[in-house]
């Protein structure tokens, strides 16, 4: 480093003319100067700011460069700045006693912390403070920092970073709103296409592994803590370990200290909620606080901006939904099996609506069984509820019996429903109600021609002003009273559509099992929502399917005259 010394040297006795000044060459360049085209951007490159601070130098005897600091790539919205904090640790230690800068902007583009520096701190500091370009220099005349000028530059500058801010801001949206990825490094799974850089496409070396993660817990019912083990058993490379060591890339995760880069259970959470792997662009999670506050937070999820369909999946959306569903319930892992039970998430008690506790115990006989116990009776107290317990083969037993129940419910309801879908009556019902619409409307059409013609009447004293008004108004009414009948008339055939209930997922799964031997953690993620066990040991179960299946019965019932004219007319 050049002409630096641990001291700076004064010639005091020959007074201030001869003073010899400990100098601070800063250099600063941001992403943002690289929107001013190309010669502006030139002009401010670090070669050029250094080239013109060495020239000043040269010019002037007084001024020995102590050390140059150089800020690359930073903002001046701030001073969080690696070589502009060793440049103020040199000022406090009494190493510098001038700053010089290329101009006003070099320095800080943050109007009242640029206008802090040069009117408070430097001078605290008895600094001088030397902006070439801006002519000024608080020594040799003390006015060039006082003067409206300067404020005015800073505000300036500061206005320049915050349009500029703006202009990024809207750009960078607008590719989000497109499904454009904006982002530096894409989500585990992914990589950037060579051909578009806003576009992902599959990486293939740990694509299998989602898909294995996936598996693994949607299909064999194991938790995160699982999932870890089985990952790092295999020595597979956590995502920053494969981001840096296997694509190459300068990504640094600040989580992760001493390079293990093992698996833990939040990066298998987020891999198992990430929409990206359902072919989704998920953006803005987080922000900045404005163009000065560069602190990040978090952005509510209903603010994040999510484009479907904007790059091939690793992931089907039904397995995708099973895993969602799996992370909003209550479950944990059995310590013995190290797998998820059937029931986990399943089960509450009747009346408090807490989740039930799996126990195990020995009958007289000495065979081992296992049941499920209220767990307020069991953990809080006694007089704020009952057991509710049930054992876990009755309660096998039971939901089986009630899915093969309904399912047996849901194939007889739905012939009933396809044959009233498939009758002549029902489909001259929806015909005759099209033609009433049309009908309806070509009346409207008449009026509408008799309203027009009206006012010509009465221009041509065919009819006095009060019959014009009479008629005026009678065939408003009328139209009014149409457009009413019409709208109700759509409502009914827009309702006979909706309960025209045509094949569906729980039919047709319905069809394909017709009868369950044995429950599985599938199963009950398929068709059950919840169960819920009373003091008694009954047990009453909320299907997914309830409201379709209410909806059919409906249905029927609001049919029955088809059905019965149907009959008539077999006979």
């Amino acid at each position: 480093m050049a002409g630096r010394k641990s001291k700076y040297s004064s010639t005091e006795n020959n007074g201030l003319k001869n003073k010899i000044w400990s100098v601070a060459l800063y250099i600063r360049l941001s992403q943002e100067d690289a929107d001013n085209g190309e010669d502006k951007q030139e002009s401010n490159s670090v070669t050029s700011q250094k080239t013109l601070l060495n020239e000043f130098i040269e010019e002037h005897d007084d001024l020995i460069v102590y050390d140059t600091y150089i800020d690359d790539g930073f903002t001046g919205t701030d001073f969080n700045r690696p070589s502009f904090q060793r440049l103020l640790e040199d000022m406090r230690n009494g190493n510098i006693n001038c700053v010089i800068v290329k101009d006003l902007s070099r320095l800080g583009r943050n109007y009242i912390e640029v206008g802090n520096y040069i009117e408070q701190v430097f001078p605290l500091f008895n600094i001088r403070f030397i902006a070439i370009n801006d002519q000024v220099d608080s020594f040799k005349n003390p006015s060039s920092t006082n003067t409206i000028l300067v404020p005015f530059k800073n505000l300036i500058n500061d206005e320049y970073c915050r349009d500029t801010s703006i202009k990024i801001r809207t750009s960078l949206n607008g590719k989000k709103k497109k499904g454009e990825f904006i982002g530096a490094f894409p989500s585990y799974g992914y990589i950037k296409d060579p051909k578009d850089k806003h576009k992902l496409i599959i990486d293939e070396s740990v694509a299998g592994i989602i898909r294995k993660i996936f598996d693994w817990n949607v299909n064999e019912g194991l938790g995160k803590i699982a999932i870890c083990h089985k990952l790092n058993d295999l020595g597979i490379l956590n995502p920053t370990g494969h981001k840096k060591l296997e694509l190459g890339q300068n990504y640094h995760n600040y989580g992760i200290q001493d390079n293990t880069y093992t698996w833990t259970p939040s990066t298998v959470r987020n891999i198992l909620n990430n929409e990206v792997y359902i072919g989704n662009t998920v953006q803005g999670k987080r922000k900045t606080k404005s163009y000065k506050v560069h602190k990040v937070e978090a952005v509510p999820k209903e603010e994040w901006v999510i484009v479907p369909n904007t790059h091939e999946p690793i992931i089907d959306k039904e397995t995708f939904e099973k895993a969602q569903e799996l992370s909003r319930r209550d479950t944990k892992i059995s310590q013995k099996t190290k797998e998820l039970s059937v029931w986990a998430g399943f089960l509450k008690c009747a009346d408090c609506q807490r989740a039930m506790n799996k126990k195990s115990s020995t009958n007289k006989s000495g065979s081992k069984y296992e049941y499920y116990i209220c767990s307020t009776y069991r953990k809080k107290s006694n007089n704020l509820c009952t057991k509710h317990s049930i054992k876990v083969e009755n309660l096998e037993k039971a939901v089986l019996q009630a899915i093969n129940l309904h399912i047996h419910l849901f194939i007889n309801t739905e012939k009933i429903v396809q044959q009233i879908n498939g009758s002549s009556f029902q489909n001259a019902k929806n015909k005759n109600m099209e033609n009433m619409i049309m009908a309806k409307q070509s009346e409207i059409s008449k009026i509408s021609n008799f309203k027009r013609t009206l006012y010509e009447d009465w221009k041509n004293e065919d009819i006095t002003r009060e019959e014009y008004l009479e008629y005026k108004q009678k065939y408003e009414n009328d139209i009014e009273r149409l457009k009413q009948n019409i709208e109700r008339l759509k409502n009914e055939k827009q309702q006979c559509e909706r309960q025209n209930i045509s094949r569906n997922e729980w039919i047709e799964t319905f069809k394909e099992q017709k009868s369950i031997s044995q429950l599985s953690r599938n199963i009950m993620m398929e068709l059950i929502d919840c169960i819920y066990v009373k003091e008694n040991a009954d047990i009453m179960i909320q299907f997914k399917f309830e409201n379709e299946f209410k909806r059919c019965q409906e249905y029927i019932q609001n049919n029955k005259n088809v059905l019965w004219k149907q009959v008539a007319s077999l006979s």
